[in-house]
């Protein structure tokens, strides 16, 4: 498809392609950049994994809340998919199987992120969602359906988090363990909207785990 951010740029990082053996797709959330979230990476730095950072378009990838008629959300949103869809195309073309390509999303981007995994589910290497959840008004467990075949899956938000509603970090963990995802979910008390390091470690071991 063409959309918004089909033509933005994609930040490579870490280890090159011809040496990568695992693969971390980072999307950034509202009002920042891929080099950005590139740089957050680093926090999660190990040899042998190469990342790439898609772009949004004037640096957001849809305009409304993530809780809104998805409709108001498009073409955004449809767009910002295929750019995390295009991303791990490019790994796979360097030769780095699925399975050892981690999703990773921060506010919007983990929204996104999210989308991207349950609307095209299959055994990544991983997904960490943090301070996001499912798109749409409501999540309804007849709208999704595979197999994530025991994937990690990572959720961490704050309980008061403003623009997370918490009750949506509960039904997105629901629908991730419907489709067989290896669940983890942690709610921080009065964190704020933010990574902390305890997010910050268990993401940092599931990349290590994308080498091991």
């Amino acid at each position: 498809m063409t959309g918004p951010h089909q033509n933005q740029p994609l930040v490579t990082a870490g280890a090159p392609f011809d040496a990568a053996g695992a693969a971390l797709v980072l999307v950034h959330g509202r009002g920042a950049t891929a080099q950005s979230i590139v740089q957050m990476g680093d926090e999660f730095h190990q040899h042998g994994v190469a990342y790439l950072a898609p772009q949004a378009a004037r640096n957001t990838w849809y305009p409304n809340a993530f809780t809104a008629p998805v409709e108001s959300n498009e073409p955004g949103r449809t767009s910002g998919l295929q750019a995390i869809d295009d991303a791990v195309s490019k790994a796979n073309e360097a030769g780095i199987q699925t399975d050892r390509i981690m999703v990773l999303g921060f506010s919007q981007g983990a929204c996104l992120a999210s989308e991207f995994v349950v609307r095209n589910p299959t055994r990544y290497g991983g997904l960490a969602v943090l301070s996001g959840g499912l798109i749409g008004e409501a999540v309804d467990p007849d709208d999704y359906d595979g197999n994530l075949e025991e994937m990690p899956v990572f959720l961490g938000c704050s309980d008061v988090d403003p623009h997370i509603p918490q009750e949506r970090v509960h039904e997105s963990a629901e629908i991730f363990e419907q489709l067989h995802g290896d669940v983890s979910k942690r709610l921080y008390k009065g964190m704020g909207h933010g990574i902390n390091q305890d997010e910050v470690d268990h993401v940092s071991t599931m990349v290590a785990e994308l080498v091991e």
